[in-house]
């Protein structure tokens, strides 16, 4: 019996690498090739650790930095504030 597509995305990490046992590592393969939104979604991340691993850092502008950061921020207080204990 397979996997939901929710049940992978615990193994997703493991699996792009290449620290998954070979049957599940093989049961996520058939998956991704039945599933377009699965697919969708490991090969952006296989994208975004390559653009981590190899991008240049760019420097932001000082205004934009901090319109950033105060965005950030404010999201962050919106959805976390309070809810610690």
């Amino acid at each position: 019996m397979g996997h939901e597509c929710s049940e992978y995305l615990d193994e997703l990490n493991d699996y792009l690498d290449g620290n998954l046992d070979p049957g599940l590592c093989e049961e996520i393969e058939k998956h991704i090739g039945e599933c377009a939104n699965c697919r969708i979604m490991v090969d952006t991340l296989k994208q975004t650790v390559t653009l981590c691993r190899e991008g240049v850092s760019e420097k932001l502008p000082v205004e934009l930095e901090k319109r950033l950061e105060d965005m950030l921020r404010n999201r962050w207080n919106e959805h976390f504030a309070g809810n610690s204990k």
